[in-house]
This record gives C-alpha cells, sequence and structure tokens, in this order.
C-alpha cells in the first residue's frame, strides 16, 4: 500500500530506503525515506484528510520557522492522495536526545541543555499573528474547562485544594504576558542529537501561541526525571547563561501547577492505562516545589552550580 501511494508523488518516487517509524503518541502513519540518487533523506506523515486544513497551517509554520532557526525540520511538501492527507519534511539524523543522555557525562548533558535552549530561545522570536486573542484569555479557560472536568473524575491528586488555591493566586500574572510561537512539546524525544551535538528540533504538531515561559513546564513533567543536568543546561541556555528571575520560576510553577489537572483529565481520556505513571510524575514535581510552597524546584537549588 505504501508503496503505490510513494508511486503517485513524483520526487519520492525513486526512492532507495523506506522504513516504517512506530514511535510518539501521534497518530499519524510515518516512514522514513532516502533516495537513490542523491544522499537526502525525508519524512513522510499520512493523516486523516480531515485535519487537512490544521497540517496545512502546520506546513505553513515550520516554512516561517526555517528564517528563526536551521535547527527544525523544514517543509518540503504537503498534498492529498488516494482519500488521505500526507506531509513530507526532512530527516535529521541522530538519536533522540534522551537515548544521547545515556551515555553523556553531566557536564555534557549540560552542556546539550544549553543548546536546546538557545534554539528554544531562536523559536520563540516568531511572534503570534495579530488575530490570536491573548494567552490569558485563552489559557484561563482551559483552565477552567480542566478543572471541571477534574472534578467530576474519579481521580484526585492529594492536596489539590491547595494546588488550585495557588493556581488562583497568581492567576493574573498571566496578563499581558506576551503571545509568541510556542513549540509545546518541547522536551529530549522530540529533540535530535549525534555524537553529543545537538542536530535539531522535531515534531511541531502541537505548537501553539502564548507565553513562551509555558513551555519550559515540560523539564518539570518529563526532563528533570531525565537529565538534571540537561534541564539546567536548557534554562541557563534560555538566558544565555544567566539566572533566570523571579517572575520565571513563578510563572514556571503556576503553569506546572494547572498541568496537575489538565494531565489527568487528558489521561484519563486519552491513555487511561497511563495513569498510575502518570499520576508518579505529578508526584515527583509537587514534591520538588513542596506543592509549591517554593516556585524554584529543589533539583534546580542542589544543583545549578553544574
Amino acid at each position: 500500500m505504501i508503496e503505490q501511494l510513494l508511486n503517485e508523488i513524483p520526487f519520492l518516487k525513486d526512492y532507495q530506503e523506506l522504513k516504517w517509524i512506530n514511535k510518539g503518541f501521534s497518530s499519524d502513519e510515518k516512514y522514513f525515506i532516502s533516495l537513490k540518487n542523491n544522499d537526502k533523506k525525508y519524512l513522510i506523515r499520512f493523516f486523516p484528510i480531515s485535519q487537512f486544513e490544521d497540517r496545512e497551517k502546520e506546513f505553513a509554520i515550520l516554512k516561517t520557522v526555517e528564517t528563526y532557526t536551521n535547527k527544525a525540520i523544514k517543509a518540503i511538501e504537503i498534498g492529498k492522495i488516494q482519500g488521505q492527507g500526507y506531509i513530507v519534511t526532512t530527516y535529521i539524523d541522530g538519536n533522540d536526545i534522551e537515548d544521547e543522555l545515556l551515555v553523556l557525562t553531566e557536564k555534557e548533558q549540560y552542556q546539550l541543555g544549553f543548546e536546546a535552549g538557545q534554539e528554544l530561545l531562536n523559536l520563540h522570536k516568531l511572534q503570534a499573528p495579530k488575530h490570536i486573542e491573548s494567552w490569558y484569555e485563552r489559557k484561563h479557560l482551559k483552565h477552567k474547562k480542566y478543572v471541571e472536568a477534574y472534578l467530576a473524575c474519579p481521580i484526585k491528586v492529594e492536596h489539590d485544594e491547595k494546588i488550585l488555591q495557588f493556581i488562583d493566586n497568581h492567576m493574573l500574572l498571566m496578563e499581558n504576558r506576551p503571545n509568541i510561537f510556542q513549540h509545546d512539546d518541547y522536551h529530549p524525544n522530540n529533540l535530535i542529537a549525534q555524537e553529543g551535538k545537538f542536530k535539531g528540533i522535531i515534531d511541531f504538531g502541537r505548537y501553539d501561541w502564548g507565553d513562551p515561559i509555558h513551555e519550559f513546564l515540560k523539564i518539570g513533567i518529563f526532563t528533570r526525571n531525565i537529565s538534571v543536568p540537561f534541564s539546567i543546561g536548557q534554562i541557563k541556555g534560555y538566558f544565555n547563561g544567566e539566572e533566570p528571575s523571579d517572575e520565571f520560576w513563578t510563572l514556571y510553577s503556576l503553569y506546572l501547577a494547572m498541568c496537575v489537572f489538565s494531565t489527568v483529565v487528558w489521561t484519563l481520556k486519552t491513555i487511561p492505562e497511563d495513569m498510575d505513571s502518570m499520576l508518579e510524575k505529578i508526584n515527583i514535581f509537587l514534591d520538588d516545589h513542596q506543592y509549591f510552597n517554593n516556585v524554584k524546584p529543589s533539583w534546580y537549588k542542589l544543583n545549578r552550580q553544574l
């Protein structure tokens, strides 16, 4: 079936290698492709035709991102074929950074994180279109809906009232925050490295617009469990080696606190079999912040001199 589809895409027709990729949470069918007559490598994703309009927007975003960084995958072609959509991007050689970190020293992990932070800063130079509503309005409404769904679900997090109070006390900090491009899934599984060198950024399918600090909540949920030195490096790289402000840590904590409720609701709806694992991640970052008595996580305090 895939061979028949590729025969209808002229520049991919004469391929040398074709490999199915079975990674990530996306429902897209993904393949690695290399061509016979040159050394170019591509990734093709097939998706439901109902998503075509949204994918066209993603394709346009990738084209725009090229002007801000040369480390992101590049959009090559988008189209429709036999009742489904497809999008072709470049393929970045290397390994998920999560795998790379396993063989690096702490200093090397920190340096790789530093580069990841610098590239994230480049992405954040892209401003939201003027028609996008303010970050506060959109985030406040999303949070309200998630809390309603959380309160109606059977899963509960210890001291949830305290977490909700912390959010209510700091909600207004989101007013007048910048409205910029968010990758919105920036963590080691979506970053590529090779022999300890930062190679690129993949998987822009969840992009959004809003406060750049929101991007860092993935550190608290996922990345700090993989590598604390990388996590510190990403933050320091983003701030050009300087210490982030108290405002950064308060907003970072606000978004992590909000994430408690959205994570429970999303997991219950999407991957309920992973609920125990996700609750464990939540409990780790709640402990990092002592249920937000501290806005700066304990792992950063103890290791910031790496």
